[in-house]
């Protein structure tokens, strides 16, 4: 927030804004003028993960769910649900990996867990006649596109085999990836980059940050954007904001 991300909440014609790894309890949060907070915090580790949405004032959120009814991940500050009119928001933060290591088969976990919480949740939005739209922090890159060095990655989480083959799954499942049917032939967007080394300034990222989103909406997709910094200097964190309009 003191880096500058206030600016650009200012700023910013969104009319909704999901937030993840805030680290923090919503007593902790400055003032958001033009904003209002529906927030999960990390109710087992504090500092730790935290996920929002932010809406505008005039927009009254129908109903709030914090996590998706998994009791390892529930209370971690990992996933919110806000329904507006028509469209069900989830703002996610999925866990960060580390392979071969009890961090990995913490996130396997919550992949396997997860994967059919979203075939419901669309299933239930259908029957609603609603769409739904899950922004966040992912922490896979799906396919070589998404991350500039692959070959250097095949090992590490986040590329490794199977957490792409889950994404794949989830595409499968009717979900769309949004920025990258936008973008179809391109290298990114990346949103992401580390803060070891040159990795932002050589454009060595990653596209980690997605819109996936059931077909009605997609549909409605017209745009998207990742705001990268103008220089490493001018950054306020490792991720970028990535904006798509729908109409």
């Amino acid at each position: 927030m003191r880096k500058g991300m206030l600016d650009w909440l200012r700023d910013t014609d969104a009319d909704v804004v999901c937030v993840q790894e805030c680290r923090a309890r919503p007593e902790e949060f400055p003032e958001l003028p033009g904003w209002r907070l529906h927030y999960a915090p990390n109710e087992r580790a504090l500092g730790r993960n935290g996920v929002g949405v932010l809406v505008r004032p005039e927009v009254a959120a129908e109903s709030v769910r914090v996590g998706f009814g998994a009791e390892e991940f529930d209370a971690t500050g990992r996933y919110l649900e806000v329904d507006l009119p028509g469209v069900t928001i989830g703002s996610l933060y999925l866990p960060n990996g580390v392979a071969e290591t009890p961090k990995q088969e913490e996130k396997d976990r919550f992949l396997a867990l997860f994967a059919p919480y979203l075939v419901e949740r669309a299933e239930k939005a259908a029957a609603e006649d609603r769409q739904v739209l899950v922004c966040g922090d992912w922490n896979i890159a799906h396919t070589e596109r998404d991350i500039r060095n692959w070959r250097g990655n095949r090992r590490n989480s986040g590329f490794l085999p199977h957490e792409r083959d889950w994404v794949a799954a989830v595409l499968a499942s009717g979900y769309a990836d949004v920025v990258r049917d936008l973008h179809p032939d391109v290298e990114g967007p990346y949103s992401w980059w580390s803060y070891r080394g040159r990795a932002f300034d050589n454009d060595t990222g990653w596209r980690i940050d997605y819109h996936l989103t059931t077909p009605g909406l997609a549909a409605r997709a017209v745009s998207a954007r990742v705001d990268r910094a103008a220089e490493h200097a001018l950054r306020w964190s490792d991720h970028a904001p990535v904006t798509v309009r729908y109409e």
